[in-house]
């Protein structure tokens, strides 16, 4: 191998890095601005090694810078003429800059395809508990504000949690009124007894929620709607799944967070 095929072999290597590399941090920063879970777990932890890619960059354009003008000291020597025509140099830059939304929109599609599945699990592990639990759920169903309702809740959750090493966290949506005013009471598991003597508060039951999650669970409560409610950001999912049965209702909440993703998980 000559010195020439050796200046052409350098610049190949040289110049694909560097494109691979501008698509690395391109990738990079698409996940970490809009949230996007796609790879798994080592594959996500490894893009935060790449903030050393603007460092690699520098030093390639360094090397490219090196490299052509060896390139032009090996044309003089040569005699050669390599310079491409400008209608290839056009089509390889069109190629570059149209690869950069395909990929945004593969980012975002496989990030569509996680939370679909993520939606997935979720709902089939809330029917999992309906169905293969029917005494357990129409304990559960039977919703009145004592201190033996709210504990036998906390251990059927609890006893759901433990089920399954990735079972996302469970709660129980009831509606109610507290100091004449309707409000929607969540209940989790680790009860905590303040004391023998004192009974439990409404008020410390009164769940959080934001207008949209109030619209959806007045309409499952007073309008019989039965439809899931399922919301993925950040790599935050909920699912708000209603239950029904001789005209009580209760509402299993199911939420579940992950600092990576993959098509699958």
């Amino acid at each position: 191998m000559n010195n020439k095929s050796l200046v052409k072999l350098s610049n190949i290597i040289g110049i694909v890095s560097i494109i691979l590399l501008v698509y690395w941090v391109f990738i990079f920063i698409s996940i970490t601005v809009f949230g996007l879970k796609v790879f798994r777990e080592n594959m996500t932890e490894t893009f935060y090694f790449s903030v050393l890619g603007i460092l690699a960059l520098m030093f390639g354009s360094l090397i490219i810078n090196v490299m052509f003008n060896l390139t032009r000291i090996a044309e003089k020597h040569n005699q050669d003429n390599v310079n491409p025509t400008k209608s290839k140099v056009k089509t390889v830059w069109l190629i570059f800059g149209v690869s950069f939304p395909i990929i945004f929109g593969l980012l975002f599609g496989g990030d569509y395809l996680t939370s679909k599945k993520k939606e997935q699990m979720l709902i089939s592990s809330a029917k999992s508990i309906i169905e293969s639990n029917p005494e357990k759920s129409d304990k559960l169903l039977n919703y009145t504000f004592d201190k033996e309702w709210i504990i036998e809740t906390s251990d059927i959750l609890e006893i759901y949690s433990k089920t399954d090493t990735y079972f996302p966290r469970v709660e129980v949506i009831v509606v109610d009124n507290v100091d004449n005013s309707q409000a929607f009471l969540g209940f989790r598991t680790h009860y905590r007894i303040r004391t023998d003597t004192i009974p439990p508060l409404k008020k410390d039951y009164i769940r959080q929620t934001t207008k949209v999650e109030r619209d959806y669970l007045n309409k499952v409560f007073f309008e019989n709607y039965n439809e899931v409610r399922f919301s993925a950001r950040q790599g935050r999912y909920e699912l708000f799944f209603p239950y029904f049965k001789n005209g009580k209702v209760i509402v299993l909440y199911f939420s579940d967070y992950q600092q990576y993703g993959k098509i699958g998980s």
